[in-house]
């Protein structure tokens, strides 16, 4: 199981790696000049001048490209002259020296992933942190409600197999799997935060926290994360309401089911201690890829609901190009969607200890 392990790390990286590169190729070929972006309107040529040199904009892509591989690196070189790129300004990397060979400081460090272009030199590691728990609130709460309503679901279609609430279950998920979530979040922030307001006490938007009027701190607002929450769980709870009850049927017509039948074993208890832990297989591989997708997919949600998350601040960072926030989160969101295939790939090979050894 170790080399199983290892073996999937090995991949994560190369994985992750690729998603590096893929970041700053296709970002760096934009155009548009990025020290405009930072000035505005009013810069001079002596300041373009100093902010390509500060930022390393001068220097050739293939260098400015190792530069950035240096700065995510947790390990990584520095250079003691100050006019580099690289060097070891005080706060910049949050590092702490190893040694020093000639001009160059080998330090470790957390992953630097710059500055933002439109928020006065914050720190994009910064902006991320303010804002992906908000989103991991979101999608955990939609996966979770997806997944128990899903399973529940696909267990009472198989019971009622080819009547008519099993064609009412697979008709509702059709449509929620054929619905786009930005359309839900409209028709739902219309229908239940507006049309029946008085009855549901739901706001069209709202985010997590709201600052108090009176300068009190910022308050939790549970029920501003109901809609967006339901909205984004829509489509896969769709998607395994279908997986549980194909994979429950085809399981339950296995010659161990009829095995245990014929023993005198209840239906409960078939489905509870057999039936149930393999039909979870593929359920746990597609819940896998809409939980990281929902990183993605949240852009949309959280913009309409006006939900402080990633995804909103991705929407924000682009229109007003802001490169190294949106570089910054979309690097967020590959590794945690590496991270979540990781851990998928180990509970299947729990499931089902056969991967693990091939």
């Amino acid at each position: 199981m170790a080399g199983y392990v290892l073996q999937k790390l090995g991949y994560a990286f190369l994985t992750l790696f690729g998603v590096v590169t893929v970041i700053f190729f296709l970002f760096s070929v934009l155009p548009g000049d990025p020290a405009r972006m930072m000035l505005g309107q009013n810069e001079s040529a002596e300041q373009l001048a100093v902010v390509k040199k500060k930022y390393g904009f001068d220097k050739p892509v293939g260098l400015q490209y190792l530069y950035y591989l240096n700065d995510l690196s947790p390990l990584s070189f520095h250079s003691t002259k100050e006019t580099d790129y690289t060097f070891l300004a005080e706060g910049k990397y949050h590092a702490a020296p190893l040694f020093t060979i000639g001009t160059t400081t080998v330090v470790v460090k957390t992953p630097y992933l710059r500055e933002s272009f439109q928020k006065n030199g914050k720190e994009v590691s910064q902006v991320i942190a303010e804002t992906f728990p908000n989103t991991a609130v979101l999608a955990v709460t939609a996966i979770t409600i997806a997944l128990v309503l899903g399973i529940l679901l696909g267990v009472v279609s198989v019971l009622f197999k080819d009547g008519w609430i099993d064609k009412l279950i697979q008709l509702i998920s059709t449509l929620g799997m054929s619905v786009p979530s930005f359309f839900s979040a409209i028709l739902f922030a219309w229908l239940f935060g507006f049309v029946l307001h008085k009855y549901t006490h739901l706001n069209m938007t709202g985010s997590l926290y709201y600052v108090d009027d009176f300068g009190e701190g910022r308050h939790i607002q549970w029920k501003n994360l109901i809609l967006p929450a339901v909205v984004l769980g829509i489509r896969p709870l769709a998607v395994v309401s279908q997986l549980m009850r194909n994979s429950l049927l085809e399981v339950l017509n296995q010659d161990y089911i009829r095995t245990a039948k014929a023993k005198g074993l209840s239906f409960a208890r078939i489905l509870r201690k057999h039936a149930m832990k393999n039909s979870l297989n593929p359920v746990v591989t597609a819940i896998s890829g809409w939980f990281a997708s929902m990183l993605a997919g949240a852009v949309f949600v959280e913009y309409i609901f006006g939900w402080n998350g990633l995804g909103k601040e991705i929407v924000d960072a682009l229109n007003t190009l802001d490169l190294p926030v949106i570089m910054g989160a979309v690097l967020v969101i590959a590794i945690v969607f590496i991270i979540i295939n990781i851990a998928v790939d180990v509970i299947y090979g729990w499931l089902d200890p056969k991967i693990s050894m091939r």
